[in-house]
């Protein structure tokens, strides 16, 4: 498998693997001025140049958008390879380049979301296993902050005190998202629209910021749904799963 760097440069003419190809789409356009925005800050994307869901963005974890203490690490957003290309090595391939990345870059270690069982949009925490990573933290949610560090004895990753207790005091359904997933750009404003016509109280919060989202009350920013002022999920959500949830 051959892979390419997606930059500021050829971004416009690349496809970003897990939305559709048209860039005019709105998912699109979302996910590409995000990342255009993080290019600057060091962010990294990788991918297959075949056509599908294969592909690694990682950042320093000083400028990830997530509440995580990890100075000096980087931070995978997100690691992602499925249908076809499943089960060909080429997540060890992007996770080997990252690796080698961070090294040249003087980083002490790599850091990522998952869970002690395998969640929608988290890393699989049997493969994070399987190439060495360990849990550094937990959240009250279940949501752990992995690690592999370069050399053994250093400071562990941690979360910040803000996302190790994801509470909120606030009542109905509020949603926490960032344009980091290009799915949010579709979706949300789809929600927003079955809570109104339910009547349901329903408020969502763009995080635009890295700062608000450093602070936020969650360690997963790209999307957390709470109610009442408990979390409930992380899992985007399309017209038919909100109104399974909101029925339940």
């Amino acid at each position: 498998m051959k892979y390419i760097r997606v930059t500021k440069e050829n971004l416009e003419e690349e496809h970003i693997c897990c939305a559709i190809s048209n860039n005019k789409d709105v998912q699109v356009l979302s996910k590409k001025a995000w990342l255009s925005d993080r290019f600057d800050e060091g962010l990294v994307f990788l991918k297959s140049v075949e056509r599908g869901k294969c592909f690694i963005e990682y950042i320093p974890a000083e400028k990830a958008w997530n509440p995580i203490d990890a100075p000096e690490y980087m931070y995978i957003d997100c690691l992602w390879v499925s249908g076809s290309l499943k089960g060909h090595g080429y997540s060890s391939d992007l996770l080997s380049e990252c690796i080698k990345d961070s090294k040249d870059k003087g980083k002490k270690g790599l850091c990522i979301l998952a869970a002690a069982k395998k969640k929608p949009f988290l890393a699989d925490p049997k493969f994070l296993r399987y190439k060495g990573f360990e849990v550094c933290d937990e959240a009250d949610n279940g949501i752990q902050l992995w690690y592999l560090p370069f050399e053994k004895g250093g400071e562990r990753p941690m979360f910040k005190e803000c996302a190790k207790h994801p509470h909120i005091d606030e009542k109905g359904y509020v949603l926490y998202y960032t344009n980091q997933c290009p799915f949010n750009a579709k979706y949300v404003p789809v929600l927003e629209e079955i809570a109104k016509n339910k009547g349901i109280l329903f408020r969502a919060v763009k995080i635009d910021s890295r700062k608000d989202a450093q602070n936020a009350p969650t360690p997963v920013t790209t999307y957390a749904l709470f109610c009442d002022g408990e979390y409930i999920t992380n899992e985007q959500m399309n017209d038919k799963k909100f109104l399974k949830v909101i029925e339940l």
